[in-house]
């Protein structure tokens, strides 16, 4: 019997290569069809290997997890950004690619990035999805986040609503 190993730990800059890969397969599979085709591909591109690579130097902490060497996903967190909310901690980003989806890996990241959260103190956590991302909203939901907040994202000339789940 084979060990499989998955481990969630902060991302080294060594992972930039991956994490770009996994960024460019989760975004276009997440949002092919909601975000116009030229600004989705723009904001993909933009984040290649190196902008990854000063991210894991970077004010927000990258964590990724690991599966047997492969990075299937990763999750980018810090203080929350609209001041006007009181919760400390947000989650600016948790994707996995395509694959690694629907076993259980999205809710061991998004785990692992609330106890890191909690224990720098911050006190309530923040996420923010697309309101047509209908998996993305599934997922927040489910995992007992409650929608309290709406915005509105610009892609192009295209304005879609993005809703704020909090988390105490």
């Amino acid at each position: 019997m084979k060990t499989l190993s998955i481990d969630v730990r902060r991302a080294e800059p060594l992972d930039a290569r991956a994490i770009s890969e996994t960024h460019r397969v989760s975004w276009l599979q997440a949002y092919a069809g909601l975000i116009p085709h030229k600004p989705l591909n723009q904001m993909v591109d933009r984040r290649d290997e190196t902008w990854w690579r000063k991210a894991t130097r970077g004010p927000a902490t990258l964590l990724v997890v690991d599966v047997a060497g492969t990075v299937a996903g990763y999750a980018t967190l810090g203080l929350n950004r609209a001041r006007a909310l009181p919760q400390e901690g947000e989650i600016y980003e948790i994707y996995l690619r395509p694959e690694y989806q629907g076993i259980g890996l999205g809710r061991l990241l998004f785990g692992e990035a609330r106890r890191l959260l909690k224990s720098l103190g911050c006190n309530g956590m923040i996420v923010w999805c697309l309101e047509d991302s209908e998996h993305a909203y599934r997922f927040f939901r489910s995992s007992g986040g409650r929608d309290i907040a709406e915005g509105m994202e610009s892609f192009g000339d295209r304005e879609l609503k993005k809703i704020g789940f909090v988390w105490p």
